[in-house]
């Protein structure tokens, strides 16, 4: 991304000391940070912190003849591209939502033009509350950026949602605001993680997929622009922002789910592991080992192919293009153009998932992009599993240019 100008707004809580961490971040992706801090705020987090990692002057008084000499308040809000509150508090948002300008952060706010991202951080009960929700309700829909916080043990000592949402979101949340929009007008559908199949109420057979890639490129998919359905199977992940995702477990599911969003679709990105096989007559009850153990016999599994999506969706689409993975652990470009070419897909996205470094339960990835022609053949040195997911879409977009009308 070109550099851009945000104006970090932090407020009085407990989750103002990460607001160091994010002003970091913020500059090492190569944006302009501006500090607007309020008077509670800084109890938290010292003025020359915030002054040292933004590298520029904090902002705190509406009116102020030393600050108004540099910068007034009208000047920062025309010079935001992006004004982002984190945390923020539920007296900010309060303020927000009736447009008062009784502080510096609140004027700001009102005077500018620039997209507005908001980060709640609080207790749960003030979080709950109906006046919190309703705030919240009338600033998204004014057209306010909502990072919902994240649950967990909170600072009061209580246990529920009201954490300052993870770091990574909320700058997901920011890159896609500020994003180029290149894929606006498409609908990017992903899938996402690994499925399961039943062996008993207890068993299941599955694979090692986090489903950290597919979420990844699902998060700048909607940065570009797009409108992004995300199938995901059994994962710990939580849903990038401004993403529509539909969970399921077996490869079934995931296929009806696929098939169903198919047409109004314009870009299938297959990044799920999918079980390649389900087992014929799961049992109803757990299968006991001491019994079958005593009488001497051993487990005899029947397993039957699943269906195969990506063969279904490459018969079924009507100028989608389509993206595979194949996740590979010897003679992976071999492997990886002989599926390309078996599944008719548009490129191809391989990598050795028998490295421990790397794949699988890692959020880096290295991978080697194949399309239509070998010199279409892109490597990715092992990198962020977001950054890979950008070269894809890039690749993916200038395969689109070449297309004929």
């Amino acid at each position: 991304m070109s550099s851009r100008r945000v104006v970090l707004g932090i407020s009085g809580g407990i989750a103002a000391y990460k607001s160091c961490e994010l002003i970091r971040q913020l500059r090492s992706r190569g944006h302009a940070v501006r500090v607007v801090a309020t008077r509670n705020a800084l109890e938290f987090v010292p003025v020359l912190t915030l002054q040292t990692l933004s590298g520029h002057a904090v902002r705190s008084e509406l009116f102020s003849p030393g600050e108004e000499s540099q910068i007034s308040h009208i000047e920062l809000a025309d010079w935001a591209e992006l004004v982002l509150i984190a945390p923020a508090t539920a007296g900010v948002l309060a303020r927000l939502a009736l447009g008062l300008a009784d502080d510096l952060l609140a004027t700001v706010c009102l005077a500018t033009r620039a997209p507005l991202v908001v980060a709640p951080a609080m207790n749960l009960n003030m979080w709950e509350h109906p006046a919190t929700q309703e705030n919240l309700g009338l600033l998204a829909k004014r057209g306010a950026h909502v990072v919902e916080p994240a649950s967990g043990e909170l600072a009061c000592g209580w246990e529920g949602v009201g954490r300052l949402a993870d770091l990574d979101r909320i700058l997901g949340l920011v890159e896609r605001v500020l994003g180029d929009r290149s894929l606006e007008g498409e609908v990017v559908l992903v899938t996402a993680g690994p499925t399961v199949e039943a062996v008993d109420p207890v068993r299941v057979l599955t694979n090692r997929s986090s489903g950290r890639m597919g979420f990844a490129l699902a998060e700048e998919a909607a940065r570009r622009g797009a409108e992004v359905v995300l199938v995901a199977g059994p994962v710990a992940l939580s849903s990038p922002p401004g993403i529509e995702r539909i969970d399921v477990e077996t490869a079934a599911e995931m296929r009806d789910a696929v098939l169903s969003e198919l047409d109004r679709s314009t870009i299938v990105l297959k990044a799920a592991a999918v079980s390649d096989f389900r087992v014929t007559e799961p049992t109803t009850q757990k299968l006991k080992r001491e019994k079958i153990a005593r009488d001497g016999q051993e487990l005899v599994l029947r397993l039957v192919p699943n269906p195969d999506i990506v063969a279904e969706v490459h018969a079924r689409r009507s100028g989608q293009m389509l993206v595979a993975f194949a996740a590979e652990t010897e003679s992976v470009l071999e492997h990886a153009r002989a599926k390309l070419e078996r599944k008719g897909c548009d490129l191809i996205v391989a990598n050795d998932v028998s490295r421990s470094d790397l794949g699988f339960d890692s959020d880096r990835n290295e991978v080697w992009i194949l399309g239509p022609d070998a010199a279409d053949e892109v490597h990715v040195p092992a990198t962020s599993k977001l950054e890979v997911a950008g070269r894809i879409l890039d690749r993916v977009q200038e395969l689109r240019k070449r297309r004929p009308e």
